[in-house]
């Protein structure tokens, strides 16, 4: 009987997620990364128009901008540009440029550049990102897939639906999209090949649920969407917000399968299509591994039940566990996604100085100029749904959210149903080979198909970015169930 190995990857997060993979020769990347940010800026151009920068005589003055916000506008793009192009983290150059901009053009002080510093969002990633990294290296979340996937033994069709959901577990409670398709994508992809079925399938079915639970109120992107709102004055529903990346990203997978059955691509290669996927190892938690699932339980009482701030709880519930592991301490904390503790700290405080110059403003009176409020939501998805194709999808939302600040106080749209739109819209598209997800996908898959999975992925991905944006307006936005 053949078994598959749970080999799950180093509790890295994000960019700090080293994976091998296929290399798409240099002057294919090059030249279409050209033709998206060409794209991009030329949708951006069609929006806002072409007298943003040179307004015409008559102008309201409100909407005309000025070379302050100009220069910090070009600034952000150029970010954005360098960002897709090299490994360079955009928070790095978001709180470079946020000095250089504010202290010597707008002679802003020190203390005034970081006045909105987000320090409750970083004290969140640091939390949870610290916590989780333990319970992956004591065996806990090893034990929680393992579980799952005894459940549908036999049953080798159900397989993808099971990684969906615990994956979508996973990010629910505080890990990130990226570190769960980590944890998951080398056994799920081990279980696709042993049950003969199609391993872009499964690689799918692994990166719509880590998005699927990656906006809970436990969560980084949850609590980053929710404070932005907050702080630009259009409180969403946490709850609600989860519930809609849940059922977008359920309905997407469905489609998925549809489109795959409909293309006979589900069934692959030559495994025993009804194996019984036996592992040896026990999937009875032990020692380290209980009490892990007990702070687990406490954390989601203290969080939800009590409304204690997750960032905090996550840091207690880190400590106690790290007492049982004093030897391993630098491990832990090795475990703490400091890139996206960066990115996150830079875009937010960059985006903070673009709002006191008045760019978010000038840039949402702009759009409103162009008529129906509905349409612009739409034109705002898919702008952020290319972008995110290839930029990173969190450095996106803190830039695009408070866009919609305006569009909403002017017009009778749902605050949580536009932002979940938006958010949702940045995210899905992250099954892109470019991205860290659908890389990770690529490289778990045998070292002879990897070219024609990235060929694969990559027609998959522009389906996701053509279909998903507009299913996500469609179903929270005109509807206002929200």
């Amino acid at each position: 009987m053949t078994k598959t190995a749970f080999e799950p990857a180093p509790p890295t997060e994000n960019d700090e997620i080293v994976v091998r993979t296929v290399k798409p020769r240099r002057n294919r990347r090059a030249t279409l990364i050209t033709i998206v940010t060409i794209a991009f800026l030329g949708l951006l151009a069609a929006v806002f128009g072409p007298g943003i920068f040179t307004p015409s005589t008559g102008a309201d003055p409100a909407t005309s901008m000025t070379a302050e916000q100009i220069i910090p506008l070009v600034v952000l793009v150029i970010m954005f540009i360098v960002a897709t192009k090299w490994p360079v983290n955009i928070g790095v150059m978001g709180l470079v440029a946020a000095f250089g901009i504010g202290y010597f053009m707008l002679g802003m002080s020190d203390k005034e550049i970081l006045a909105d510093f987000p320090a409750s969002i970083v004290l969140t990633i640091i939390g949870v990102t610290y916590f989780f990294s333990m319970a992956q290296h004591n065996g806990t979340i090893d034990i929680i897939v393992r579980n799952c996937v005894l459940l549908v033994r036999g049953k080798t069709m159900l397989l993808p639906w099971v990684f969906f959901l615990v994956a979508a577990a996973l990010t629910s409670l505080g890990t990130f999209s990226p570190a769960a398709v980590a944890l998951l994508a080398p056994a799920a992809i081990g279980f696709a090949y042993e049950s003969r079925i199609n391993p872009l399938l499964m690689g799918a079915f692994i990166i719509n649920g880590a998005h699927a639970g990656g906006f809970s109120p436990l969560s980084v992107s949850g609590v980053l969407v929710h404070d932005i709102a907050l702080e630009n004055g259009f409180p969403i529903s946490p709850i609600a917000l989860f519930v809609a990346s849940f059922v977008i990203n359920l309905i997407l997978s469905v489609l998925t399968v549809a489109v795959f059955a409909l293309l006979g691509k589900i069934r692959e290669g030559d495994g025993v299509a009804n194996s019984d996927l036996d592992d040896t190892r026990s999937t009875r938690p032990r020692g380290q591994q209980i009490y892990t699932l007990l702070l687990i339980g406490a954390m989601l009482v203290c969080a939800l039940g009590f409304g204690l701030p997750i960032g905090f709880v996550a840091l207690s519930a880190g400590l106690l566990l790290a007492l049982l592991n004093i030897k391993d301490q630098h491990k832990f904390v090795a475990g703490i996604s400091w890139s996206t503790v960066l990115l996150v700290a830079g875009m937010i405080t960059y985006v903070s100085l673009l709002t006191h110059v008045g760019v978010i403003d000038t840039l949402a009176h702009k759009a409103l100029a162009l008529g129906a409020p509905i349409l612009i939501a739409l034109v705002l998805c898919y702008v952020i749904g290319v972008g995110s194709a290839f930029a990173s999808s969190t450095a996106l939302l803190a830039a695009f959210i408070p866009l919609a600040g305006p569009l909403l106080s002017v017009s009778s749209l749902s605050a949580t149903g536009t932002v979940a739109a938006i958010a949702i819209a940045a995210t899905v598209v992250d099954v892109s080979p470019f991205s860290t997800a659908g890389a990770l996908v690529v490289a778990n898959v045998k070292e002879i198909h990897r070219q024609r999975v990235y060929r694969q992925l990559m027609m998959y991905a522009g389906a996701v970015v053509l279909v998903a944006p507009a299913l996500a307006w469609a179903l929270l936005v005109p509807t206002g169930f929200m």
